[in-house]
């Protein structure tokens, strides 16, 4: 069964939403050579401290960070500690928090200064994609129209989609239900409904779609170890456009 939240449910959403993406937009803020990537988990865990929440990853089936931050190939759910980013790298960034027990859940892609063109051009294109789908999450359209979308996209760029890791619902817990993948079918899937809260994520790869698992059990990378580029908002489906909760909307930071 697909949550569907009450407007007051709705409404705590919204807070922890903007909370994430005030948190995120500091920290990619900070990125800059010689920064470790472990020096931005510390800071995020005091942001997240300043506002009242709690990190939605941090002991979440054991993960040790409060963020997901990954260099280059790394794809999603990478580990702060002590590498530095390099000038041309690009840093992807994931924050989840909870706020008064809700879920707010985003995430970017930075460069790092001058960057490889192609590599720009995956950033540029898959952020794009998260932008341009966002307009379809729609009630009563079918899931499988928005995965579909970001596949052709991604595909007719010359990019592929990893297919292992998806998006997915999102409220009290981190992962509800549905399941949103990056690829599927037009006119599948279940139909999207006013209050349905989704976290809406392409992970884009420069080169091939597969991927694998470091020894860390945790670091997804691109198989090939081309660059991947990863962008999420949770989105809340409504009668009419649908609503963009990971927009920083009121200051919660000193």
């Amino acid at each position: 069964m697909i949550p569907i939240k009450r407007p007051d449910e709705i409404q705590k959403m919204r807070e922890a939403g903007a909370a994430a993406a005030e948190i995120l937009g500091r920290l990619a803020a900070m990125v800059a050579p010689g920064v470790t990537t472990g020096e931005i988990d510390k800071a995020a865990g005091e942001l997240i401290r300043a506002a009242g929440c709690k990190s939605a990853f941090l002991g979440y089936k054991k993960f040790p960070g409060q963020i997901c931050i990954g260099l280059n190939s790394e794809v999603v759910h990478g580990i702060g500690g002590p590498r530095r980013i390099q000038y041309g790298d690009i840093v992807k960034m994931d924050v989840g928090i909870v706020r008064d027990g809700w879920i707010g859940d985003t995430a970017t892609t930075v460069a790092c200064g001058v960057i490889d063109p192609e590599t720009e051009r995956l950033m540029v294109i898959t952020e794009d994609i998260l932008e341009k789908v966002i307009p379809l999450v729609t009630d009563g359209r079918r899931l499988g129209d928005i995965c579909a979308y970001i596949e052709q996209r991604a595909v007719t760029a010359g990019f592929s989609v990893v297919r292992e890791f998806v998006g997915h619902g999102v409220g009290r817990k981190l992962h509800e239900e549905p399941q949103v993948p990056n690829y599927g079918q037009r006119g599948t899937g279940p139909r999207l409904r006013a209050g349905m809260t989704l976290a809406i994520e392409p992970m884009i790869n420069l080169g091939k779609p597969g991927v694998r698992v470091l020894a860390d059990k945790w670091t997804v990378v691109t198989a090939d170890g081309s660059p991947s580029a990863h962008f999420e908002h949770t989105v809340l489906v409504t009668k009419e456009a649908p609503e963009v909760l990971t927009c920083p909307k009121k200051t919660l930071l000193k």
